[in-house]
């Protein structure tokens, strides 16, 4: 097993590299894809049907739905609109430097997302989590594996999304929601 590591110094480091690897991805080449038997059992809920943990998560998060709060509770912008054509969009993640750590918390995400709204505010739709695998047993949500990497971070790690502020109609745990258009 490694050293553990620090979420401060190093979590500022990773979060600046997810910023520039996030939007590096651009083509669909580098976009990861869930194998047949993932796809069907993604869970197709809408957001006012999530319970479990999701729920909570989504609970938990609400506040960040003020782009204020989330800058207060450490969050910064950390990439442009993400979108791939025939994928859908991610939308703006903003990233927490000191949350990306060897640790999966639920009720405190590496990151939050909004999509643009008509009049060009952001809105909260989803949160995602990026744990650094260090030897610890891969994390779970609610069941629901992570994806191993998924983010172009160059470390071991492993992420997972989970659209608990707007419904993605393929799946709570799928990166690219269809519903999310970037400009």
């Amino acid at each position: 097993m490694g050293t553990p590591v620090s979420g401060g110094r190093v979590g500022a480091v990773l979060a600046t590299l997810l910023a520039a690897a996030v939007v590096a991805c651009e083509s669909p080449a580098e976009v990861h894809t869930h194998s047949q038997p993932e796809v069907t059992a993604l869970l197709r809920v809408g957001t006012g049907g999530l319970d479990g943990l999701a729920k909570a998560v989504r609970q938990g998060t609400a506040r960040f739905h003020s782009t204020v709060q989330a800058t207060d509770a450490g969050y910064a912008q950390a990439s442009p609109c993400v979108s791939v054509p025939g994928l859908g969009g991610m939308g703006f993640h903003w990233s927490n430097a000191a949350l990306v750590d060897p640790v999966f918390d639920a009720m405190a995400p590496e990151a939050v997302l909004y999509e643009p709204g008509p009049q060009g505010q952001l809105n909260l739709v989803a949160v995602e989590y990026i744990v650094i695998d260090v030897g610890q047993p891969a994390p779970t949500f609610d069941g629901q594996p992570f994806d191993v990497g998924g983010t172009p971070v160059p470390v071991p790690h492993w992420s997972l999304h989970a659209w608990v502020h707007k419904e993605n109609p393929n799946g709570l745990h799928t990166p690219f929601n269809p519903a999310v258009v970037c400009p």
